[in-house]
């Protein structure tokens, strides 16, 4: 089934020459590290900044607007997404060496930032290479892994408003707290200040390596996931709760619950989004029925269910 088009059929023939790539009716499993999900009205992955204003000034208001990164902590419903879908690519992954760190465009991966402050001699940034993702989505939900998160480390963020308009804000003014950020969905990260300091390139390789191998020995690395799908209520480990209440392995049609660690959903290869999703839902079902804790979902969930 696919996404039912958005008001104003004919919008997507309406729009002026762009530089980006425009696809119509875009499938964007392949965009996801699921590899599940239905299409997109208008799929668009624009050049630059300019590029992309000028795709937010001429598409019509009532036409919704979906952004996405690197695909990591997501599941696209089978339903698709209507309205313009918006993919931040190389055009945004500038990281650009500041007095206090970096302007890292929002489309620059994770692990490549913090392996640009390891070349930079500049620490701090290590625990990027523990998240999947990109800055802009890290950003949007002050994404965090082995005792640091964005809050940590941002000190800025530039942002583009649904009218074409770029600002400037504060970290304050990001509201960011645990998984979460207070910034509007209808604002676009554009690149964020990040802060680090002199150290060691020695140091803060090995850093790095500990993580990585941390993540090799507890995550399943190698499968079709959408990473930690919960997060941790407060005092609490989601894996324990979950694993307490005897979800692992436990499987809905082509999504499991991992063996490996019981807070990632698997699709075993031929799942549909709605099993996955489905399957978080009985999970968060089991788990409350046994410990009486509401298990809020990390990942984000977009689209409509078929």
């Amino acid at each position: 089934m696919m996404a039912a088009r958005s008001p104003a059929a004919d919008w997507r023939d309406a729009l002026p020459p762009l530089r980006g790539r425009l696809t119509s009716d875009a499938p964007l499993a392949p965009y996801t590290w699921f590899r599940v999900g239905g299409p997109a009205d208008l799929l668009f992955r624009p050049a630059d900044e300019a590029d992309l204003i000028a795709f937010l000034t001429a598409l019509p208001p009532e036409v919704p607007v979906t952004v996405i990164g690197a695909g990591s902590n997501l599941l696209v419903r089978d339903g698709g997404i209507p309205g313009a879908v918006i993919r931040l690519g190389p055009g945004f992954a500038a990281i650009t060496r500041t007095e206090s760190g970096f302007e890292v465009g929002a489309g620059a991966l994770d692990l490549t930032v913090s392996r640009h402050a390891e070349a930079e001699s500049l620490g701090g940034l290590e625990f990027l290479s523990g998240i999947p993702g990109t800055i802009g989505g890290a950003v949007r939900m002050n994404a965090g892994a082995f005792g640091r998160e964005i809050k940590d480390v941002i000190g800025s963020v530039r942002v583009l408003d649904r009218a074409g308009q770029v600002h400037r804000l504060e970290a304050a003014a990001l509201g960011l707290s645990y998984r979460r950020s207070s910034l509007p969905e209808d604002m676009i990260v554009l690149s964020a200040a990040l802060a680090a300091s002199p150290d060691r390139p020695e140091a803060v390789a090995l850093r790095m390596d500990q993580i990585r191998i941390a993540r090799e020995e507890a995550q399943p690395q190698r499968s079709r996931t959408g990473g930690s799908t919960f997060a941790n209520p407060p005092g609490e480990s989601a894996w324990k709760l979950i694993d307490g209440a005897g979800c692992r392995g436990l499987t809905r049609g082509g999504a499991r619950v991992s063996e490996k660690h019981c807070n990632f959903l698997i699709n075993l290869g031929e799942a549909t989004a709605a099993e996955i999703e489905d399957l978080g839902e009985e999970v968060r079902r089991r788990v409350f029925e046994t410990s009486g804790i509401d298990l809020h979902w990390e990942i984000r969930r977009i689209g409509v269910r078929a």
